[in-house]
Parts: C-alpha cells; sequence; structure tokens
C-alpha cells in the first residue's frame, strides 16, 4: 500500500470557469460561508500528506494559509494537462511515491474517502479513482511509476483510459459532485439545505 506520508497532494484549483459565467474564478464563490474551492483544501488537512501543492489560476483564495505550496498556472487557456504537468514535477522534486490529484470544484469530497482510496493501493504503478457507482472521477491516485504518463498529457485530455483501467471505490454520488455552473451550485446548496434530498451525477450535470 502507498504511504499517505509519502504522497503530494496536487489541488487543481486553474480552470477558467467558462461554463460558469463572468464572475472570474467559480472558486471564489460562496459555498456554506467560505469560498467553494476552499472546501476540499480544509476537509484534508488533517491528512498527513508528503506536501500539499494548488495549482491556481484566477482564483482569489489564499491556499497558502492552509499549509499548500502555491504554483501558479500561467498558460490555463492550455488545458488541464498543464496544471498536471506542473503539479508532478512538483512531486518530482520531493521524490514522492506518488500524488493524489484532487479537483478544487469538488467541495463534498470527504478524508475518509482519500484514506479508503491508500487502502486500495498496490504499489507504484498505482491507479486509483473514484467513482459514483457508474462513472469514474478524481480524486485520483498515480503512484510514481506512472508520472510520465501523466506529463505526456496534452490539452484537456485527461487519463481516463487509465483511469478505467485502475482500482475504483465507490462513494455515494452526492460525495462527487463537481460545480460547473452556477446552476449546479444552486442545486447543491438546495440539496445542503434539504439533506432528505438526493442527487445524483447525472443530475448534477444535467446542463453538462
Amino acid at each position: 500500500m502507498i504511504a499517505v506520508e509519502r504522497t503530494v497532494l496536487l489541488l487543481l484549483a486553474a480552470g477558467r470557469s467558462q461554463r460558469y459565467g463572468d464572475v472570474g474564478s467559480k472558486l471564489d464563490e460562496d459555498f456554506l460561508g467560505r469560498p467553494l474551492g476552499l472546501h476540499v483544501a480544509v476537509t484534508l488537512e488533517m491528512v498527513p500528506f508528503l506536501e500539499r501543492v494548488a495549482i491556481t489560476g484566477s482564483c482569489r483564495i489564499d491556499y497558502a494559509a492552509h499549509g499548500f505550496r502555491v504554483i501558479r498556472n500561467a498558460a490555463p487557456e492550455a488545458g488541464i494537462a498543464t496544471s498536471i504537468a506542473l503539479g508532478v514535477r512538483a512531486a518530482q522534486e520531493r521524490d514522492a511515491d506518488a500524488v493524489m490529484l484532487a479537483l478544487a470544484d469538488m467541495p463534498r469530497v470527504t478524508a475518509t474517502h482519500i484514506h479508503r482510496l491508500f487502502d486500495a493501493s498496490r504499489g507504484p504503478d498505482t491507479v486509483v479513482a473514484s467513482s459514483d457507482g457508474t462513472d469514474t472521477s478524481p480524486p485520483a491516485l498515480f503512484g510514481r511509476d506512472r508520472f510520465d504518463f501523466l506529463l505526456s498529457l496534452q490539452g484537456d485530455e485527461g487519463a481516463r483510459d487509465l483511469v478505467r483501467a485502475g482500482r475504483h471505490v465507490v462513494t455515494a454520488p452526492a460525495e462527487l459532485i463537481d460545480v460547473d455552473t452556477a446552476e449546479e451550485l444552486a442545486e447543491l446548496r438546495a440539496m445542503v439545505r434539504a439533506p432528505e434530498r438526493t442527487i445524483t451525477r447525472a443530475a448534477a450535470h444535467r446542463s453538462g
């Protein structure tokens, strides 16, 4: 099993919020009294990662105040692969055994789920992703033997095929909601105010 203490958390927070609207960065929008993009950072503060690295763009969140090394992506328009590469290189500098990729627009991820991803890991070629029982998504854990592959990604190309072939840890769909639009954030706020409601990943992406 890969050790948390030998893993670098890569929080991807450089997206341009194109689907959200003209707000600068959706990560600065309020959710439960703090910026949307700060929730996962605070949730994982007590997880003993080797290092926490936030790859940022236009958001105003002070990730450094929450124990992150902040690396600014000067070219977010080139796609998410640029953020992943910046983070993986930072992990290589620390001689990390793995990286945990997390998205800043997923505010409901729990530390318990993160630990379950580590429990499913096997070694340096590990690929463990999250699943709602149907679709896979971040957070995802990649062992160091996968770093070269992550560095080879281009544009908004993801690691979908690799992730599908890896191990999957299933959790509640509500935990894996990522907020792309103002309507999705409004739906999430409504769900939190009325927890007896349920939400599916399909519903969360109805406008996608």
